[in-house]
C-alpha cells in the first residue's frame, strides 16, 4: 500500500523549523503538485530561499515544506495528485499524498470559524490557532470503511458511478454517531441492499487525497445475498469469485490489498 515505504519511515511530528538548501519544496496552485516524474519516481524542486514556508514532516532525513515559488524549474510541472498517482509509486509518492492532505487543511481554514479572525499557526504543535479569540483547530481527518463483503466463496466487486474507474468494494464515510460496524452495515445497505453480518476489522490506510483514514472490514452477506444496487453510487455491482477477480493497477490501496488478499486465499476468508 501507499505508506509501505519500509525502510523508509515518514516522521509527521511537528518540528517547527528553517529549511536548509536541500530541503524539498511542496508547491501547490490549484490542487496540483509541482513535480518532475523520473522512471517512475515524482521528483520536487529544492529550497531555493522561498518566503512564507511550513513545514510539513521529514521522510528518513529529507525534510519537506510547503510554500509557493514564482517560476517552475526547467522540467518541472504542476500534476494533480490522482495523475502522480497513476505514474509514480514509493516513498515520495506518499510524501505528495501527504502533502496535499496538509495542504488542503491550510488552504481551507485561513479565517476562524468562530470570529472570522486570521488562523496562525500555533508554534507548540500541528494547529491553526485564531489571532483574536484563541480558537484551535487541529487537521481533518475524514474516517471510511473500505468492505470486502463475502458469500459462497465469492466477493461483491463494484465500480463507482463517478470518480475511479477500476474495480473497487464497498466503500462510505462514518456518520456521527456511529460505529465502524455500524458504519459498514449502513454502507452495504445502502448501496447494495444486503444485510452483512460477522464483521471484523482487518487493516487501515491513511489516504490524503481525500483527507481520509480509510478502514478495511471483511464480513459476510447474510442469507439473502441478492444485490439491490444503488444506481446513483455505483456503476456496477457483482459477486466475483477468486479467479474471476481483476485487481486494480496500482498496488496502493487497501481496496487492492483486501482484493488480492482473498484472491490468494482462494475465497476462504470467512472461515
Amino acid at each position: 500500500m501507499i505508506q509501505d515505504i519500509s525502510p523508509s519511515r515518514l516522521n509527521n511530528s511537528w518540528r517547527p523549523q528553517q529549511p536548509m538548501q536541500d530541503s524539498y519544496v511542496m508547491c501547490f496552485r490549484e490542487g496540483k503538485l509541482l513535480a518532475a516524474i523520473s522512471d517512475g519516481v515524482p521528483q520536487f524542486p529544492r529550497y531555493q530561499g522561498e518566503r512564507d514556508v511550513v513545514y510539513l514532516f521529514s521522510v528518513d532525513d529529507e525534510c519537506f515544506f510547503l510554500a509557493d515559488i514564482a517560476e517552475a524549474p526547467a522540467g518541472y510541472q504542476f500534476y494533480t495528485i490522482r495523475e502522480l498517482r497513476d505514474q509514480c509509486t514509493g516513498k515520495y509518492l506518499y510524501a505528495a499524498f501527504t502533502a496535499y492532505h496538509l495542504h488542503q487543511w491550510y488552504a481551507e481554514n485561513r479565517f476562524c470559524g468562530i470570529c472570522r479572525g486570521s488562523m496562525q499557526h500555533d508554534p507548540a504543535e500541528r494547529a491553526l490557532i485564531c489571532a483574536d479569540c484563541g480558537h484551535k483547530i487541529y487537521p481533518r481527518i475524514n474516517p471510511a470503511v473500505i468492505v470486502g463483503i463475502i458469500s459462497k466463496g465469492r466477493i461483491l466487486i463494484t465500480r463507482y458511478r463517478r470518480g475511479y474507474a477500476h474495480n473497487a468494494l464497498v466503500a462510505g464515510f462514518t456518520e456521527i454517531g456511529e460505529t465502524m460496524e455500524e458504519c459498514v452495515a449502513r454502507e452495504v445497505m445502502e448501496e447494495t441492499g444486503i444485510r452483512v453480518k460477522n464483521i471484523r476489522y482487518y487493516k487501515s490506510q491513511p489516504w490524503g487525497m481525500a483527507q481520509d483514514i480509510l478502514m478495511g472490514f471483511f464480513c459476510e452477506a447474510d442469507e439473502n445475498d441478492e444485490i439491490n444496487m444503488d444506481e446513483n453510487e455505483l456503476k456496477s455491482a457483482c459477486w466475483c469469485k477468486p479467479d474471476e477477480i481483476e485487481l486494480q493497477p496500482q498496488q496502493h490501496s487497501l481496496t487492492n490489498e483486501m482484493m488480492k488478499l482473498f484472491q490468494d486465499t482462494d475465497g476462504r476468508l470467512q472461515q
